[in-house]
């Protein structure tokens, strides 16, 4: 019956901005980049990963009212909204790769749980999570 899931959003305060950011910065690339009207459809796919897509949406109409969607992007700005997580083969490389292209992190890589971690935020506020693969993990 289910497919499974291909796209999960985020909610960004410019598009532009959240574009140039997870392409420039990020290295994800554009999958869907439509208009209808004042609405945009955007979406945003790691390179190694073509079944799932990022959406990076700017809350309003028609999904919310005005007062509703400055609450939304406020929120975000403040860090509030749950992490995501991206996982790499090797924290410290991609902590130093991302660092040169301008991503200012809020964590820097750290060993725990068996595995290292650091974290960023977007232009937005969306917190993001820098995950390295388990050894366990990378033998099965």
């Amino acid at each position: 019956m289910s497919q499974g899931v291909e796209v999960v959003g985020v909610y960004v305060r410019d598009q532009d901005e959240a574009l140039a950011f997870y392409v420039e910065k990020i290295g994800f690339c554009v999958h869907t980049d439509v208009r209808n009207g004042a609405y945009r459809w955007l979406t945003v796919q790691h390179p190694d990963q073509p079944s799932f897509q990022l959406g990076l949406f700017k809350p309003g109409p028609p999904v919310l009212d005005a007062t509703t969607a400055q609450a939304a992007l406020e929120l975000v700005a403040k860090g509030a909204m749950p992490p995501l997580v991206l996982v790499v083969d090797d924290c410290h490389a991609t902590h130093a790769q991302l660092r040169a292209r301008g991503v200012e992190f809020t964590q820097e890589p750290v060993k725990r749980f068996g595995s290292v971690d650091a974290g960023f935020r977007d232009p937005s506020g969306n917190g993001w999570k820098l995950i390295q693969v388990r050894q366990t993990q990378r033998q099965h």
